[in-house]
């Protein structure tokens, strides 16, 4: 589904990533691990049209897309919740999933749909639906950001750090959301610093070391790796 080759970014005279290549197939869940700084973030940053490479290609179901404003990324099937969630405080849950998760979609009779479908995965959204987004709870955030990411009917899913800040049974709980989200047939990937939650939902994962792609693999493969044992799961 999504093909990266050889990917360059740049922060000015500064290089963010090195020559990225990675691939995420059709209904996988892929992870991208890796240390604060790592790159992680910019890489789905240029997925979504945010960031624009120095070289390098971005393939998504066979078509180029880089260089594409990300409004025409997300029409053609990718959608991006961002770390730190960036949800709209002022206005309502409602207002959040209908009027900006769907901006836009022209299949406005569907969309109540989708709207029906994220409050069966998240029923909590349904009961806050004129609650303010800022009033919420840090999971419930959480929560909105991704549903709204789903509201545009996307193809490929891209999390970034959905896990971050949240206690311990939230994690577990986001985990079986991100399972639901991909058996309905969204393909994810997921960038997360817990790579023990982040292996243990994925199907494959990369690690980002300082811009480059150090490790990559199945998921349970992975989690056998010394280096990764050590790094990021306290073993």
């Amino acid at each position: 589904m999504l093909q990266i080759s050889n990917l360059n970014v740049y922060y000015g005279k500064s290089i963010a990533l090195r020559d990225v290549t990675l691939d995420v197939g059709e209904k996988e869940v892929v992870s991208l691990l890796g240390a604060n700084g790592a790159g992680k973030s910019t890489t789905l940053r240029t997925i979504s049209g945010l960031l624009t490479p120095r070289s390098g290609e971005i393939t998504f179901l066979g078509e180029k897309i880089n260089g594409f404003p990300p409004h025409k990324i997300v029409k053609k099937g990718i959608s991006h919740c961002p770390e730190g969630r960036r949800i709209f405080p002022e206005m309502d849950v409602y207002e959040n999933l209908v009027m900006m998760g769907a901006y836009l979609r022209s299949d406005k009779k569907e969309v109540m749909g989708s709207l029906e479908s994220v409050y069966v995965l998240f029923p909590k959204l349904k009961e806050r639906s004129r609650q303010r987004g800022g009033t919420l709870s840090g999971g419930e955030q959480q929560m909105l950001a991704i549903g709204r990411a789903l509201m545009s009917k996307p193809k490929l899913l891209l999390l970034d750090e959905p896990s971050l800040g949240l206690a311990p049974s939230a994690v577990q709980d986001l985990a079986r959301r991100i399972r639901e989200i991909n058996a309905s047939g969204v393909t994810v990937l997921l960038v997360e610093q817990n790579a023990r939650m982040a292996l243990g939902i994925s199907d494959r994962a990369y690690v980002l070391e300082v811009g480059k792609i150090a490790l990559s693999g199945k998921a349970k493969d992975l989690i056998q790796v010394d280096q990764v044992r050590k790094a990021y799961l306290g073993m």
